[in-house]
């Protein structure tokens, strides 16, 4: 969990990290986030994401269709996200995850920007922490993660980060 490890990405598919995340969103501790803790928590990530949207998002993580989302649905999630499975719909959810990174909707996400997110998911990052992370995906060297650095990143978040 120590921010100077090998394996840096912004989304986090270690077990124990998603748990941990899983468990803020949901937040009656019933085991599973229903639709307005999902709500709750784009809200407070400062997504503006439409009703349509979160029941769309919904039905697409709840494998079971029981409504809610498990902790099992929610990992599978994020391996999704961060690019361990393949196929078109891949691309859409990592665009809406990159859209909660980029907090001011410029194209790219900041040092400043990644530890605010992280920060809101309850993980102790300081800037120049995240400035590291995104100095080892910056390809080219603005400073920056645009979405293509970002994709990139996430196909290998699970490999040893090598080109």
């Amino acid at each position: 969990m120590a921010p100077e490890t090998n394996k840096q990405s912004v989304f986090p598919t270690d077990r124990e990290e998603v748990t941990k995340i899983f468990n803020r969103f949901d937040t009656n501790g019933d085991g599973r986030i229903s639709e307005d803790e999902l709500i709750g928590i784009l809200k407070s990530l400062g997504s503006g994401t439409s009703p349509e949207d979160v029941k769309r998002t919904m039905s697409e993580i709840d494998a079971d269709s029981d409504g809610f989302i498990s902790l099992d649905e929610f990992i599978g999630f994020c391996k999704g996200i961060a690019g361990e499975s393949e196929g078109d719909d891949g691309i859409s959810d990592l665009r809406e995850a990159f859209k909660l990174y980029d907090l001011n909707n410029n194209g790219v996400i900041s040092a400043n920007e990644l530890q605010q997110i992280l920060s809101r998911l309850g993980e102790s990052y300081t800037v120049e922490n995240c400035a590291n992370m995104i100095k080892s995906v910056d390809k080219d060297g603005d400073g920056f993660v645009d979405f293509e650095e970002f994709r990139k990143m996430m196909s290998k978040s699970s490999g040893d980060g090598a080109p």
